[in-house]
């Protein structure tokens, strides 16, 4: 990418131009640009050694990495980020947030040994859920409803971590009328509850890093047989994402190594009562059509 013309002007350009080329980047800038999509709030408010640090790469590879892209250096596309995190009046992105709020754990865990365990995970779990308040637009959440309505047939599957979402999405999507199989995997069955899987169809997988193997299986043989994925992940280049029709991305909280699941639990509810909503809606309106031409 080398004329101004193909720079991206806009955040949107830019992860729209990481998405459309990471499969061409070498597993370093692939590194990088896993970063950039995952944070973009620290690449736009931190300098570039902290950048590089928290990446895990030399500053002269993001330097590659905006150059690749069509930016003289690093600096305007973090100026880029900045202006976008701005422009939606977000004072401090959610990274350096969290980073604020370890302080003051570590701080307080001096004072009081261990420190309160339900507060810590109370307080973690309230910055996910606000940050997938302001990262989850209208717009996405109206397409996944969509995609869940049009399907004839709802798989759902999720293992390890992603287990209790690929559960209670199963169950509540059932309770609202759509014909639902969940793929659990038990007694080592995945292929066969995936077997009738076809065109009309939509597998909702759920993974998060390092990502179910059983999972990425079932995403591609869903695309094989002409089913769409809607995949809820935590990462725009997980490999459940890059194959799927729409993604929902979930950063989640994490409290001494343990990983929460609030925001995804919130979004799948979300997701189920919106739908339910929307089906109530079409019910009532189609209601109303008859008894007009009945009248």
């Amino acid at each position: 990418m080398t004329g101004t013309a193909t720079v991206p002007r806009t955040a949107e350009e830019l992860r729209a131009a990481i998405l459309e080329r990471y499969d061409t980047f070498s597993k370093r800038l692939q590194q990088i640009a896993r970063f950039v999509l995952d944070h973009p709030d620290d690449l736009a408010l931190e300098t570039l050694a902290v950048v590089a640090e928290r990446s895990g790469v030399q500053p002269s590879a993001i330097v590659r990495f905006a150059k690749a892209l069509g930016y003289s250096g690093a600096m305007p596309m973090q100026r880029l980020l900045r202006d976008g995190l701005l422009a939606n009046h977000t004072a401090l992105g959610y990274g350096e947030r969290v980073r604020q709020f370890n302080v003051a754990l570590d701080q307080q865990a001096g004072v009081d040994g261990d420190g309160d365990l339900l507060a810590e995970f109370v307080d973690r779990d309230t910055l996910a859920l606000e940050n997938l308040r302001q990262t989850m637009t209208k717009t996405e959440l109206t397409r996944a409803v969509k995609l869940i309505d049009q399907a004839q047939t709802l798989y759902v599957i999720g293992f390890r971590r992603a287990f209790p979402v690929a559960s209670y999405l199963a169950y509540s999507l059932q309770q609202v009328g759509k014909r639902t199989i969940f793929v659990d995997g038990v007694g080592g069955l995945t292929g066969q509850q995936m077997g009738a899987v076809g065109e009309t169809d939509l597998l909702i997988a759920i993974s998060y890093h390092p990502y179910a193997e059983e999972t990425v299986h079932a995403v591609e043989a869903a695309v094989s047989a002409g089913a769409k994925v809607l995949s809820i992940t935590d990462s725009l280049v997980s490999p459940m994402a890059k194959m799927a029709a729409h993604v929902l991305q979930v950063r989640e909280s994490e409290v001494r190594g343990f990983r929460s699941l609030a925001a995804s639990l919130c979004l799948a509810q979300t997701l189920v009562i919106t739908l339910a909503f929307e089906r109530e809606r079409a019910g009532a309106k189609s209601a109303s059509r008859t008894r007009r031409r009945k009248a």
